[in-house]
């Protein structure tokens, strides 16, 4: 597996998707090796729980700009899984994930005839609702790129397989769709702690829980705009935001200039630790993206019984199911935002089904045990398609060597004839 992030470093949710499904994987009885990048002290390699990790720096020289940094990253990548192959033996597939590593998949690609998989965790123009600059047509491009070098792409929504058709006009058949899973386990163990949840809002405070990157395809701006109209008729609410980004400045002077600064706790960067915590301590999460291809977060919270409003986009418009496992709003609406919170808000016995109902989906449709098993099995149509490749080429290999052959033994005869009719002339 190709990855620029796995824990601890985590910069989205595509760290954590890494380090699930490899560790799934090592379960099953597959050999699994990651190749990502160093950050801070990390150790190079790192036998995690059976997953063999390779971290590598991403400069030779230093960078102009982040495009020169990925090259770079890439260029190391390469001469890590390079060293790996020479020296333990060949992989059977190679699974990339996002652009990022798309130059080292490629030449790896090329120089071991390995199959490759990809995962599109997000695309470029979802993001930003378009291309709007050469960097980021740049980096569309490179997304392009590797999956048109992929034998098989994952996506993990509906959502995200129809925008891979329409932005790359990929085959219909090679796009599969695999929702990203969650550690069933991750709530076991873990009550309210009160003591807690008094750091950030007091006992008789309904705690409104957001978690995520403050970016603004993640819509905090709009769950923030919506706070004014849920304290108007539930005052004694809080809102809590979980999460780091280059909105933080922005969002808080909006919180200022709304008046609400304090019914609003930025709590920053949270552990995984620190998360769990937090979540169990909500009485309402709330995740109101504009784009999102899938979300992770919604299972967290659904997972840890908290009632989870979302908005209608992406792959949480399939994840929740209005009214039975959790409670939608319009995307971008802050207005539709406010109204979701407060049916949950007045209505106790709405929280307690739409609880309960979305435990029970989350551990029936998005196990890590059975998306490894979706996984492998693309693996093996991957592994089976150069296969088959490879036989094809043999063939024509083969049939090309023999008509070179038959058509030198031809113009052996012919010139033969040629000199026998020149003697007798002669």
């Amino acid at each position: 597996m190709l990855s620029w992030e796995y824990p601890p470093r985590i910069v989205g949710g595509m760290a954590r998707v890494v380090h699930d499904l490899s560790h799934r994987l090592i379960k099953d009885g597959h050999e699994v090796t990651v190749i990502t990048y160093r950050d801070g002290n990390t150790p190079y390699y790192e036998n995690d729980k059976g997953v063999n990790v390779y971290r590598v720096d991403n400069y030779m020289i230093h960078p102009n700009n982040f495009i020169d940094w990925i090259m770079q990253l890439n260029f190391n990548m390469t001469s890590k899984a390079s060293q790996i192959i020479n020296e333990q033996g060949n992989f059977d597939v190679i699974h990339a994930h996002d652009w990022l590593v798309t130059y080292a998949t490629k030449a790896l690609k090329e120089a071991y005839k390995i199959p490759v998989v990809t995962t599109i965790h997000a695309t470029e123009n979802g993001r930003n609702s378009g291309i709007h600059d050469e960097v980021q047509r740049y980096i569309n491009d490179s997304e392009w790129l590797l999956t048109y070098e992929s034998t098989e792409v994952i996506v993990n929504s509906n959502f995200m397989k129809s925008d891979l058709q329409r932005i790359f006009g990929l085959p219909f058949e090679k796009i599969n769709v695999i929702p990203n899973g969650i550690n069933l386990n991750n709530f076991s163990g873990i009550d309210r702690d009160y003591d807690f949840r008094r750091q950030f809002a007091m006992d008789n405070e309904k705690i409104i829980l957001y978690v995520g990157r403050l970016v603004y395809e993640k819509g905090i701006q709009n769950l923030i705009s919506a706070m004014p109209k849920i304290l108007e008729h539930y005052h004694d609410s809080k809102l809590v935001i979980c999460g780091k980004g280059g909105m933080m400045d922005e969002l808080k002077a909006e919180a200022r200039n709304l008046g609400i600064e304090n019914k609003i706790y930025f709590a920053g960067y949270c552990d995984s630790k620190k998360v769990q915590k937090m979540y169990k301590c909500a009485d309402i999460a709330v995740f109101p993206s504009t784009y999102e291809p899938f979300g992770i977060v919604a299972l967290e919270a659904m997972l840890a019984g908290i009632p989870t409003v979302v908005s209608d986009v992406g792959g949480l418009n399939e994840i929740v199911e209005h009214g039975y496992t959790g409670m939608k709003s319009y995307a971008g609406n802050p207005n539709s935002i406010a109204d979701s919170v407060l049916a949950l808000l007045f209505d106790p016995k709405l929280c307690d089904t739409v609880s309960k109902n979305a435990v029970k989906r989350v551990k029936e449709l998005y196990s890590w045990n059975k998306i490894a098993q979706d996984t492998h099995y693309v693996y093996e149509q991957a592994i089976c398609q150069t296969e088959a490749k490879k036989q094809e080429e043999k063939m024509a290999q083969e049939k090309a060597r023999k008509t070179t052959k038959a058509k030198n033994t031809q113009g052996e005869i012919t010139n033969l004839l040629a000199f026998r009719k020149r003697n007798a002339y002669a």
